[in-house]
């Protein structure tokens, strides 16, 4: 053990004496949070403007004064859309949908037909696509009161137009609804982690073959497993010092929100940011010590880093497949690295307490993983130390 807290302590000091590298992964892990959420907020603000602006684009409506009395009356703005509304929703420089009313629309509801009328969106335009929901729902609001204006002339119950009444009851917490926002959060905490380690493992195993100081390394009387050991905690130890980093952005990057709405619902303190360092142990357990297994056979840093690509693209996407998956959360999530921490994290977010059921896979799995690729790590060193 002596030998082994050597070696870590060793690793550690070369890894924080490199500094440029040491701030190119520390600034980006401070700012994540701040730039995220200041992000997103100032997107919900935009939308919460809009909403409240209650205004709405609209093509001929003096052709129908009628449906312009009833928008008007729910609280509505009613706009002239410029003339090249259709070229300006395709370049997403008009960020409404238009309503287009036909000249004939009077003269067919005297008529008691039908007009029809456009909502005019692009569905590459996905600002403009948000506001054609409150035109539908607009639009059915003077359906209905045409229809029971209609029933009430003619004497019949207007209640036979709703012969059942409907209310909603939403299930999700608070917390819930507002991970529908911040579901991405866990995603850049586990690439923290990847990238706190990254650096260290290559430079620990191939950083040092290639300046060749590996080999003296190894001449020494320690054990090669306590090299590998100490060399493996502190490039652990950096990835979840990045991630705690990582974590802890997200509590003054609250102070940015403009948001009313997610300030209320995004609720991130010191417990959610302990549960978050605890739930990537496994994970930069497992990590570092893959990360040193791809990188102890090459012969210089460059190669190794092109060794690291593929984890780093599956780790990357990992996080997606939950999003991609309509069916909800599978058993199997639990037991992939990065899958779990991001399905883990995701849970505390929205509030729910974890059980041992459902850590315990991601921390089997992310150990084995170390103790495998560990040994591997120590085979490699002999073999070097044999030729």
């Amino acid at each position: 053990m002596t030998q082994t807290w050597i070696v870590f302590a060793k690793e550690l000091a070369d890894a924080l004496r490199d500094r440029r590298t040491l701030l190119r992964i520390l600034i980006p892990a401070l700012m994540m949070g701040p730039l995220l959420l200041a992000a997103l907020s100032s997107l919900i603000a935009s939308l919460e403007e809009r909403a409240d602006r209650r205004e709405i684009l609209v093509v001929g409506m003096a052709q129908a004064p009628t449906l312009q009395n009833f928008i008007e009356r729910q609280t509505y703005t009613v706009k002239e859309a410029p003339k090249d509304y259709e070229a300006r929703l395709r370049a997403t420089t008009l960020l409404e949908p238009v309503l287009v009313v036909p000249a004939d629309f009077e003269a067919k509801l005297l008529k008691g037909e039908a007009p029809t009328v456009e909502i005019v969106s692009d569905s590459a335009n996905q600002r403009a696509g948000a506001g054609v929901g409150p035109i539908q729902r607009l639009l059915q609001g003077f359906n209905n009161e045409r229809a029971s204006l209609s029933l009430a002339m003619r004497g019949v119950s207007i209640s036979l137009l709703q012969p059942v009444d409907i209310e909603e009851r939403d299930l999700a917490s608070v917390q819930a609804r507002a991970t529908r926002l911040t579901s991405m959060i866990p995603m850049f905490i586990v690439m923290a982690v990847l990238y706190g380690a990254l650096t260290a493992a290559l430079d620990s195993t191939a950083g040092e073959r290639e300046r060749g100081s590996l080999e003296p390394l190894l001449m020494n009387p320690a054990p090669h497993g306590a090299i590998v050991v100490g060399k493996w905690g502190a490039v652990a130890l950096l990835g979840l010092v990045v991630a705690l980093l990582s974590s802890l952005s997200f509590i003054p990057a609250q102070w940015l929100l403009k948001s009313d709405v997610l300030q209320a619902q995004f609720q991130f303190g010191m417990g959610e940011v302990l549960a978050f360092w605890l739930l990537q142990f496994p994970l930069a357990a497992g990590l570092s010590a893959l990360l040193m297994a791809l990188a102890i056979r090459s012969k210089t840093f460059k190669e190794a880093q092109a060794g690291s690509t593929l984890v780093v693209t599956a780790i990357s996407l990992t996080p997606m497949v939950s999003l991609l998956n309509p069916g909800g959360d599978a058993p199997w999530y639990l037991w992939v690295p990065g899958l779990a921490q991001n399905t883990l994290m995701l849970q505390v977010l929205k509030g729910e307490v974890l059980r041992w059921s459902q850590v315990l896979p991601g921390v089997v799995v992310g150990f084995a993983m170390a103790a495998l690729a560990l040994l591997y790590v120590a085979r490699s060193m002999r073999a070097a130390v044999a030729r």
